[in-house]
């Protein structure tokens, strides 16, 4: 059985890691987590690749699919619920899927990992036309994600896949891999550390990324942002206020007279104009990835109303 992988190697920076105090571990612990972001800052070129696969996906009406399992698959599902709330992302555009089902999110459930079976059923059964599935697998062979990536590449489907070893088995299986070389872990084996670190960042930049290109954000400003509580409430109004240095009483009521669509709001009190008259332009002008500069449509609604554009 092959069993070689950098996460299962011993870091010699952490061999007598039992004799050390507290500060001294948690020093020593950091000093290793400390090496991840330059880590994942050396495979940039490959999650933008990764990128343009969900761009093209989502964009096209068809899914983003994350298979993994243990830490991974936890890491994945977690990354694609916060979507909703953050991008009125749904699952038809990215979804998680995690060996054992939902009930492994909080216990581990023996041997589904080692079940490629079942990942060739899921991609089966859930997969559409036109869908990407990313393999995620710390070790980079998982079994699981293993039988997902085959059935997706016999489907013809895109395929990625994210794991901390550069040598992973399962990159010939994938159409972008992004290997990240984080190194042996300070406790041998627990790649729930610098390995799951990586993923969470790799994760962060393909989803954040995507969701942008797919003009969800005006600048840097989550216009898709789904208040739903009433943190979120305040944040939209925040975020017209800065978004146009208007009063948050003038934003308040522009973002009310917009029946709450962040949007209609936005264009009408970036052009000054009635909220009809913004809602119409914001419409025209909708989101569109290939639309350079402006994939979100916000600029160009503005533009078509302060321009005196008929629509």
């Amino acid at each position: 059985m092959a069993l070689a992988s950098p996460t299962e190697e011993r870091n010699p920076r952490t061999h007598e890691l039992d004799t050390l105090d507290a500060p001294e571990l948690v020093d020593t612990i950091l000093a290793e987590d400390a090496r991840v972001a330059g880590a994942v800052q050396a495979v940039s070129a490959p999650i933008a690749r990764l990128v343009d696969l969900c761009v093209e996906a989502v964009a096209g009406g068809s899914t983003v699919h994350y298979v993994g399992a243990g830490t991974s698959g936890r890491l994945g599902v977690l990354d694609a619920v916060e979507l909703l709330p953050t991008y009125s992302a749904t699952e038809q555009m990215v979804t998680a899927h995690l060996a054992g089902g939902i009930a492994a999110m909080t216990r581990a459930v023996e041997g589904a990992e080692d079940d490629a079976d079942a990942g060739a059923a899921l991609v089966a059964e859930q997969c559409g036309e036109g869908d990407v599935v990313i393999g995620l697998a710390a070790s980079g062979r998982t079994p699981f994600v293993r039988g997902s990536l085959a059935a997706a590449r016999e489907r013809g489907l895109s395929t990625g896949l994210v794991a901390a070893n550069p040598q992973a088995p399962l990159a010939r299986l994938a159409d972008v891999a992004v290997l990240v070389d984080v190194g042996p872990e300070a406790v041998t084996g627990s790649t729930r550390m610098k390995a799951a670190t990586a993923q969470k960042l790799v994760l962060n930049a393909l989803s954040t990324a995507t969701m942008v290109r797919l003009g969800t954000t005006f600048q840097n400003l989550m216009i898709d942002v789904r208040p739903t509580n009433a943190k979120l409430v305040a944040r939209t109004v925040r975020m017209l206020v800065q978004a146009t240095g208007e009063s948050p009483e003038r934003a308040a009521e522009v973002l009310e007279e917009a029946g709450g669509r962040v949007r209609v709001a936005l264009v009408a009190l970036l052009a000054h104009a009635d909220v009809t008259d913004a809602e119409v332009a914001a419409v025209r002008f909708g989101k569109d990835p290939g639309r350079r500069g402006d994939p979100a449509g916000i600029r160009s609604a503005v533009a078509s109303l302060t321009t005196k554009e008929s629509p």
